[in-house]
């Protein structure tokens, strides 16, 4: 390496959408390390093509020395490799770099690819430090000898409780690219890192912890640097997501200590049913709560025959779960969802009969169900045995699950799926699959429909809106500079919806797909506008006729839009 100190370094997820929050980590430890570190958090781009343009503007703004692809996620294997080779292809003396979870199980195969340069290993931030400080041997870097092949250096950095005190959020003033940017973050805080258990189906569980990241066991992050991340986001997210099975009340209380919440949603994606000291602490810190609680699956005797044979994390029996819903009843600005997988081994026609009964009995107390069939998971023990539990995957390999992927249409988000091979048990799992997912999101819908007519008095509920101008908002390398001077008004509906309108850039002259632009991006300012106040629904059709020109069948289309993404509400 020569000792060249490699800045600035542009940091990307492998998929699209919002990157995982372990890239802004990463930037922030690389910042406090004398490294100008840029995330690019939020990817739209659907076609190679977009993602060449996409990369040739960034390139031209940043001007890195690494690209580091955060490859979490082992659906974005071919996105991950899409990416690198556009990368070489565009600047060959760009460093690439990828890590992450599933680029840590499969770090041999992607060492492989001329067009990446280096896998990480584990935990990153030491790491990739070492190699933008040009380090002769940094620890958990996979990189390629002379003669080709792979030289994988051993996890010499693992974060502990011990070791971890310089891992927080920070910078957030300095890593982002654009506004745009900023504001698609979610709010996701790691109260602490690892998995102690061993889910059957699960690719990050134990075992891989221990050889992926040198991590046995789970540990909490110190409470004072878990309080950083909450002080250094909150102004810049309405919300916090949480993800960790071994967070208290009183952990998470002294976290918060300082940092003003009470404007704030939270949703906690919780492993079990939560103590009560818990419920409460989320319900009286935040505005709103959305708890997702995680049962394994909704048949009790399923669920007992897992845990019994140590396939399955602790989970509730039924009458557990249907005790904290009641208990979380007296919280009224509270949300339950109950989450469990479809399909899973030992799987009969009793217990296809539980999952119906539990499913239907949770949807009769108004708690959302979240429902998916076993998917096919990279290092998962199902995956790798399916033949023990007389199951079949439609992928295991590398090559396999690159396959699969690399087949899909752009917009499809489709995994390989485990399946059993026994035809009529299939099929059987597969009807109540569908009888569940029909119940849950006609309940879904119910739960979100607004009965809209004339006389329904309507008013503007978007608790968020601000002005940018579009060089801001999309970024200088993304808004041309004829029209980075240009307005965009942005709004966030209650539940998290984004909308930005751009109404004097005409599409015509420049487009951009995250953005409502000229008369559309108008008429939804102004059929907002129209409910500032309370307003009847026939009135605002009134004033959308005579200000923006709308017949009114189109007047209630917007408005009914609207109030779909609940930027609009009964007063």
């Amino acid at each position: 390496m020569g000792g060249r100190v490699l800045s600035p370094v542009l940091l990307v997820g492998a998929g699209t959408g919002e990157a995982t929050c372990g890239i802004l980590y990463l930037a922030g430890y690389l910042r406090r390390g004398g490294i100008e570190a840029f995330v690019r958090l939020y990817d739209g781009d659907e076609t190679e093509a977009e993602v060449t343009r996409t990369f040739e503007s960034l390139l031209r703004r940043v001007r890195p020395k690494l690209v580091g692809i955060s490859l979490k996620w082992f659906h974005h294997v071919d996105r991950a490799l899409l990416i690198a080779r556009t990368i070489r292809r565009l600047d060959p003396t760009i460093r690439v770099v990828v890590g992450g979870n599933s680029a840590s199980y499969w770090w041999k195969e992607l060492s492989g690819y001329d067009s990446i340069d280096h896998v990480v290993l584990g935990d990153g931030e030491v790491p990739l430090l070492a190699l933008c400080n040009g380090e002769e041997a940094p620890p958990n870097v996979v990189t390629r000898t002379p003669d080709g092949r792979p030289r994988r250096l051993p996890l010499a950095y693992v974060q502990r409780a011990t070791n971890s005190d310089d891992i927080y959020y920070s910078h957030f003033n300095d890593i982002f690219l654009s506004q745009m940017d900023l504001h698609s973050f979610s709010g996701w805080v790691a109260p602490g890192k690892g998995c102690g258990e061993n889910c059957l189906y699960c690719g990050g569980a134990r075992g891989n912890q221990k050889a992926d990241f040198g991590r046995a066991k789970p540990f909490l992050r110190a409470e004072e640097y878990v309080r950083r991340d909450h002080q250094e986001i909150a102004s810049s997210t309405w919300q916090m997501r949480y993800d960790f099975a071994g967070s208290t009340a009183g952990f998470l209380s002294g976290t918060w200590a300082g940092v003003d919440l009470s404007h704030h949603c939270c949703t906690y994606f919780l492993w079990g049913v939560p103590k009560v000291e818990l419920v409460a602490a989320l319900a009286a810190t935040f505005q709103r709560v959305y708890m997702v609680i995680d049962i394994g699956c909704f048949s009790e005797q399923q669920r007992l025959e897992q845990m019994g044979r140590g396939l399955l994390k602790p989970c509730a029996k039924d009458r557990e779960l249907l005790e904290v819903i009641d208990a979380s009843r007296k919280y009224p600005n509270l949300d339950i969802e109950i989450s469990g997988i479809g399909g899973l081994p030992f799987a009969s026609k009793a217990t296809l009969a539980e999952e119906l009964r539990l499913v239907e009995r949770i949807i009769g107390l108004d708690c959302v169900v979240g429902y998916q069939r076993l998917e096919a998971q990279p290092g998962a023990l199902v995956t790798e045995h399916p033949a023990r539990f007389d199951m079949e995957t439609e992928a295991k390999t590398f090559a396999e699950f690159l396959d699969y992927f690399e087949r899909r249409e752009p917009g499809d988000v489709s995994v390989p799926m485990i399946r059993f091979r026994d035809a009529g048990l299939e099929a059987a799992v597969q009807q109540t699959s569908d009888q569940v997912d029909a119940m849950a999101w006609k309940h879904r819908d119910e739960r979100k429909s607004v009965a809209v007519h004339g006389k329904t008095r309507l008013r503007n509920t978007a608790p968020w809106t601000q002005r940018f101008t579009l060089g801001d908002w999309l970024g200088s390398h993304r808004a041309p500079a004829k029209f980075a001077g240009e307005a965009v008004t942005v709004l966030r509906s209650v539940d998290g919806i984004t909308m930005s309108c751009a109404p004097s850039v005409s599409p015509n002259r420049f487009s951009d797909p995250t953005l409502m632009q000229g008369e559309d991006g108008a008429i939804l300012l102004a059929a907002l506008a129209a409910f500032e106040h309370p307003t009847t629904v026939s009135s605002a059709v009134s004033k959308l006729g005579a200000k923006a020109r709308l017949d009114p069948h189109s007047a209630r289309e917007v408005i009914d839009h609207l109030v779909d993404g609940r930027f609009l509400q009964p007063a």
